[in-house]
């Protein structure tokens, strides 16, 4: 009897074992909507190394820009549901898009999500070009040039489109809106001059600032922002009712199986909680919200209501 029971429960530890190995069982892709050297592509970067060291397989992240992520959510929506395609997807593609694009999926169905990596605020850069030193500065000025500031964007219907479009309505300013197909391509112009001011996420615009390229002006958090401690926020300035940050996600095609979609979210935490990502996330200004499966599937849920309701009465439009 004994030995028969012990090769029961042999079996039934082979099995689960066998179970443990079926995902994943080929290279995975991480889905980025923007272009290589933004704070989307710096996040998958850093989950796909973490990953491909402790899932065994290779992850790779393809950049698919353009359309305000919805290319590579797009991708991710249609790819078969086992897991191997992933999407780190933001507040750009999960909220916004959707209410100024006409899309092929339903981007609260059609992608799931795993959980929130990190969320960071936007931060008004200007360029050398540009001498104003403060938001007020900046402000006189435009007035002073009527038609010429332009202010970049990672693309139609972003963060940091909704963003400028609120600092004109606020101030009573007019501003040219230039997207591009992410923030990477919009800085080598706001660096050169063709354009003079982005708000832009602290993910994507640190190095540059670090680097002297890009000065700040004034943040879009309620706080001033860590890793800008000298930077007020634009309440500061005296500009009221502007409070926008961006969130980071990492989804997976709708319809994956939960004990795959379990793995993966085991994976997600254990990476947020490893101390190199910590920093890596802390350097680039974002803060750690612990939303995962059904939490974070109603933080998107509440979000995507919310910016439906701005840009309605924003009159916001993807022309």
């Amino acid at each position: 009897m004994k030995s028969i029971l012990l090769a029961v429960l042999a079996t039934l530890g082979l099995a689960q074992s066998a179970f443990a190995q079926t995902y994943p069982t080929k290279p995975i892709k991480i889905m980025v909507g923007a272009s290589p050297g933004g704070g989307t592509d710096i996040i998958a970067r850093v989950l796909a190394e973490k990953m491909s060291a402790s899932l065994k397989q290779p992850v790779v992240v393809e950049n698919r820009a353009g359309a305000s992520n919805t290319i590579a959510a797009e991708i991710t929506a249609k790819a078969a549901p086992d897991g191997h395609t992933l999407l780190v997807a933001t507040t750009t593609g999960q909220a916004i898009a959707p209410h100024l694009l006409k899309l092929s999926y339903d981007a609260l169905k059609d992608i799931a999500p795993i959980g929130m990596v990190m969320a960071v605020p936007n931060v008004l850069v200007v360029g050398s070009s540009v001498q104003a030193k403060n938001v007020a500065e900046l402000i006189a000025d435009i007035r002073a040039k009527p038609n010429t500031y332009q202010y970049a964007s990672s693309g139609i219907g972003s963060t940091q489109h909704i963003a400028g479009e609120a600092f004109a309505a606020r101030t009573g300013l007019k501003l040219l809106h230039v997207p591009y197909r992410g923030s990477s391509q919009a800085h080598i112009d706001l660096i050169g001059g063709a354009v003079q001011m982005m708000f832009d996420t602290t993910s994507s615009a640190m190095p540059q600032i670090n680097g002297g390229k890009l000065r700040p002006l004034a943040v879009t958090s309620g706080q001033r922002a860590s890793v800008l401690p000298n930077t007020p926020t634009l309440m500061e300035t005296g500009i009221k009712d502007l409070d926008m940050t961006t969130w980071y996600g990492l989804f997976v095609t709708g319809g994956t199986d939960s004990a795959t979609t379990k793995i993966l979210m085991d994976e997600l935490k254990r990476i947020l909680a490893l101390p190199d990502v910590q920093k890596r996330i802390a350097d680039l200004g974002g803060m750690q919200i612990p939303l995962y499966g059904d939490d974070f599937k109603a933080f998107n849920a509440r979000e995507f209501a919310t910016y439906r309701t701005l840009i309605k009465d924003a009159n916001i439009t993807a022309q």
